[in-house]
């Protein structure tokens, strides 16, 4: 599907990009990793980099150690069982705003998690008044804004490198289908060939400009790059 295929992408892209030729070797968690797309993508373009996966549900886990033949353990991102400092990265999509999840004591953890100059990725669904039948169907229970996970990750003890909104193009009919048109359940689902490539082809274009390190205004979801900082206590 069009919005995971740039979900993934995205995450990989700002990855790289901050990580650059040091990745070589890194040890990277993908926080809340579901059923592995991610975690098979990192393991596709990153082969030298050692990438584990976590998530709540040990089913998904299952799958995900299927699909990207990566170590992949169940817990919580509230209590992470990994050592302080274990992971040069950590990328996470879409976990803060789940119910169940408390926001600050993931990122207490993540920041624990992380060696000194740790990169944290996060994606996360933007604005609140855009909470719809969608976040109901997958358990969100909190959209954000781009100045709020800033100053969540300031809090937490990370230096914001990086905050952005993406999904801009087609912000407008995700507005519509989500707050206007009557329906159940999440729109995101395989859609006909010629809607996937103007999505993928949209999303492809905003890509080059969050790899240029352009911020977007706004859109669907927020993605935001940070690091640890040495000696902060979250």
């Amino acid at each position: 599907m069009w919005w995971f295929a740039a979900l993934h992408a995205n995450l990989l892209a700002l990855y790289r990009r901050e990580a650059g030729g040091q990745a070589s070797g890194y040890r990277v968690l993908d926080a809340g990793c579901g059923t592995g797309g991610l975690l098979a993508r990192l393991a596709r373009h990153c082969p030298d980099q050692a990438a584990v996966g976590l998530d709540a549900d040990r089913l998904a886990c299952v799958r995900a150690a299927q699909k990207s033949a990566r170590p992949v353990c169940a817990g919580s991102v509230n209590a992470l069982p990994f050592a302080d400092g274990a992971f040069s990265a950590i990328l996470s999509a879409d976990v803060l705003c789940h119910g169940g999840v408390d926001e600050r004591r993931a990122l207490e953890q993540f920041h624990r998690c992380l060696a000194a100059e740790g990169i944290l990725i996060l994606n996360l669904p933007a604005y609140r008044w855009m909470m719809s039948r969608h976040d109901a169907a997958v358990y969100n229970v909190e959209r954000y804004t781009r100045s709020r996970v800033v100053a969540l990750l300031r809090a937490a003890g990370f230096r914001p490198l990086f905050a952005s909104y993406w999904n801009m193009l087609l912000f407008p009919l995700m507005v519509i289908t989500r707050k206007l048109v009557p329906g159940a359940g999440s729109d995101v689902r395989p859609q006909p060939a010629i809607v996937e490539a103007v999505c993928r082809a949209a999303t492809g274009v905003e890509r080059i400009l969050l790899r240029a390190g352009i911020a977007l205004p706004f859109g669907g979801s927020v993605l935001a790059v940070a690091a640890k900082i040495e000696g902060a206590h979250a």
